[in-house]
């Protein structure tokens, strides 16, 4: 028995056979791909099954998440818990291996992969969370946070754009730990990638400042010592991340090998047999001789005996820096943090929420000592950095200062947003990023992705309306809002003046979920009515005496007109009141009697009002009520002459809502 090249096959046919039992996923990966994950995770990767969760562990990153078939078949031979019986059920409703891996889902999955090159991106924030923390932690001779990340990527991966800005960022910070695994087959669905991606990758990484290794397995598709000898190599590299070319066949062995029809399909009945013929697996679906999981469990073992000997060196490293081994346990271990203080923060005269948010910002980059991140190159403007001041001093984050918590990402949103994920995944870093929010399109993929998972990343996104201005249509987000508000467990906070700011950080600081934070450029007035009842998404901000004869209801910078209609109103004798919505998401989990009580449903005339798409408003202004919204794209201009022309006024309101009693009488 050849244990190593029948670990690498009990691999390639658990992958397969889960594949045909499923009657659906991508064989081609796992074929060729199992013995770099075998070599990977049998001979390089330190990682400890029976404590998944050991901060020191390496990072493992499916990037090409199709193969998932491949990461499963992996944490079953290496003691994840995952059994055959799991496999059997590969893409099945309520099973542990779903069709692409799940952060959350399945024990040891560390960040959930299929849309290519969300992953290799995760993998760069990942490396840099770790590069960061052992800049702040590690001591001469402890070495406490010290481990890599691994990524395993396809063409496809390589195509996406993400995966170029991400790689960039990676090479411009020398993120060393950082090894990306290439399965370069040269197939993806629609054919040989040469009608569409002829570029010189290896080229390409060296010019971002990537080391890059090249392993020709087309001829010897299973030889470990190549592949482990190239990993060890990348290891050592420590001022530069690592891309190793690994040269492969798609479907290797099986009769559709080089073949994109084995890509995205399973083999069938009789391709798999003929597989088995030509590999030597003689076992029959999903059986595994003992002798192979013995194997395989002595990577674990491995892994064990190194987090026994890193809990020893811990204990050392706490005994002579006490109080660095107490910050390291709050802020690696514990995600909770004393945000009082903000409760307190006044506001007197009129600031953009913007500022408000920059203010608010540096009190809890003191109160949160894991707060790390920054802006797609537009920090000055949406105001997203941490300051220094006398007390206390934050830095930038580079390949000469790790320890720095600002990070200017450049201008490269989607891998931003989806590297914030991979610093918040990582633990130990609370993750957040910024840009204006017309370009929150780019980033939207990753932040699907943060709710996914529901993992608490902030979006700081500025500049949030026609209030643009001058700009122009190019940079004034009309349907942005209703984009984010339709992804599930995302809290997207549109505060309208300063207090309500406050609500929205302290709600982005609590809680699983990720929040966007959509503020105004422009100064917005501070209310007497504004509260931290923002926290609960929609509240009274200014009422009237009695039940009130319509309901005034906005975000962000129109509940000034709001506030202002309702006082054109009261000439009138018509009693309005005015509710303020920061988040529609928030205000949804309340009580249907607190619902009831800011919003009552026996008052049929409504205004709702918004500088952004009406989609979001129908339910609340209902059949009698009017919206003012953007039906259109901006235009360029003075911001006053723009919220005019559109209607957003004291006067269109007031009108709406004389138009909308009508409607009820």
């Amino acid at each position: 028995m050849n244990i190593k090249q029948d670990t690498i096959n009990a691999l390639r046919f658990l992958s397969v056979d889960a594949i045909q039992k499923a009657n659906s996923g991508h064989p081609g990966l796992p074929l060729g791909a199992a013995p770099i994950v075998y070599s990977l995770w049998q001979n390089a990767m330190k990682f400890n099954n029976k404590d998944a969760s050991w901060e020191d562990r390496d990072r493992f990153i499916l990037s090409a998440g199709h193969g998932s078939s491949l990461q499963y078949a992996a944490l079953c031979l290496y003691g994840y818990g995952l059994t055959t019986e799991d496999l059997k059920n590969f893409r099945q409703l309520d099973s542990k291996t779903p069709g692409h891996p799940e952060y959350r889902h399945t024990r040891g999955v560390e960040t959930s992969t299929g849309p290519l090159g969300q992953g290799i991106a995760n993998a760069v924030g990942m490396a840099a969370a770790e590069a960061h923390l052992a800049a702040k932690f590690n001591r001469e001779g402890f070495p406490i946070v010290n481990h890599f990340t691994y990524a395993l990527v396809g063409d496809g991966c390589l195509e996406e754009g993400i995966s170029y800005e991400a790689c960039s960022f990676a090479g411009a910070h020398k993120l060393g730990k950082l090894i990306v695994l290439y399965d370069n087959n040269d197939i993806t669905i629609e054919g040989k990638t040469q009608i569409t991606f002829s570029e010189d990758i290896s080229e390409r990484f060296r010019a971002q400042n990537w080391q890059v290794i090249k392993v020709d397995l087309v001829k010897n598709p299973d030889n470990v010592l190549m592949i482990t000898n190239a990993i060890r190599k990348a290891q050592k590299e420590k001022e530069k991340p690592s891309l190793i070319i690994f040269k492969t066949k798609i479907g290797y062995g099986s009769p559709l090998e080089d073949n994109q029809k084995c890509h995205g399909s399973p083999l069938g009945e009789e391709n798999l047999k003929k597989t088995r013929e030509k590999l030597g697996w003689e076992h029959a679906p999903f059986e595994i001789p003992e002798e192979i999981f013995k194997h395989a469990g002595s990577a674990g073992r491995r892994g064990a005996r190194a987090e026994r000997a890193w809990k020893r060196m811990f204990s050392e490293y706490e005994a002579i820096f006490p109080d660095l081994a107490a910050e390291y346990k709050k802020e690696v271990r514990s995600s909770s943090f004393d945000l009082s203080p903000l409760k307190e923060m006044t506001f007197e005269k009129p600031v953009s929420t913007r500022q408000a948010s920059f203010d608010i910002l540096q009190q809890v980059a003191k109160l949160v000592p894991q707060l790390m991140g920054g802006s797609a190159d537009l920090g000055p403007s949406n105001l997203s950095f941490m300051k220094d001041s006398p007390d206390c001093s934050f830095g930038d984050f580079s390949a000469e200062n790790y320890a720095g918590r600002n990070i200017h990402f450049g201008i490269r949103e989607h891998a931003m947003a989806a590297i914030a994920n991979g610093m918040q995944l990582h633990g130990g870093i609370r993750a957040y990023c910024a840009t204006f929010f017309v370009f929150s399109d780019y980033c939207k993929n990753a932040i699907r992705l943060s709710a996914l998972m529901e993992i608490p990343v902030t979006y700081i996104l500025t500049h949030d309306s026609i209030g643009v201005g001058e700009d122009g249509p190019t940079h004034e987000p009309v349907e942005q809002l209703i984009g984010l508000r339709a992804i599930p467990g995302l809290k997207v906070f549109r505060p309208a003046d300063a207090k309500e700011t406050v609500a929205a950080w302290l709600s982005a600081l609590t809680g699983t979920q990720p929040t966007a934070l959509v503020l105004s450029r422009q100064n917005l007035p501070v209310y007497e009515g504004s509260n931290l009842n923002a926290l609960k998404g929609g509240y009274v901000i200014d009422d009237c005496k009695g039940t009130p004869d319509v309901l005034l209801i906005a975000t962000g910078s129109e509940v000034e007109p709001c506030v202002k209609a309702k006082e054109l109103l009261a000439k009138e004798k018509i009693k309005a009141r005015v509710i303020s919505m920061p988040c529609f998401e928030e205000f949804e989990k309340q009580s249907d009697a607190y619902q009831e009580k800011v919003m009552p449903s026996s008052v049929k005339a409504r205004v709702c009002v918004e500088a952004a798409s009406p989609y979001s408003w129908y339910r609340y202004a209902g059949e009698k009520g009017e919206i003012v919204s953007m039906n259109s794209f901006g235009v360029s201009g003075p911001a006053p002459k723009l919220f005019e022309k559109f209607g957003f006024t004291a006067e269109n309101i007031a009108e709406k809502a004389k138009l909308s009693l009508q409607k009820c009488q």
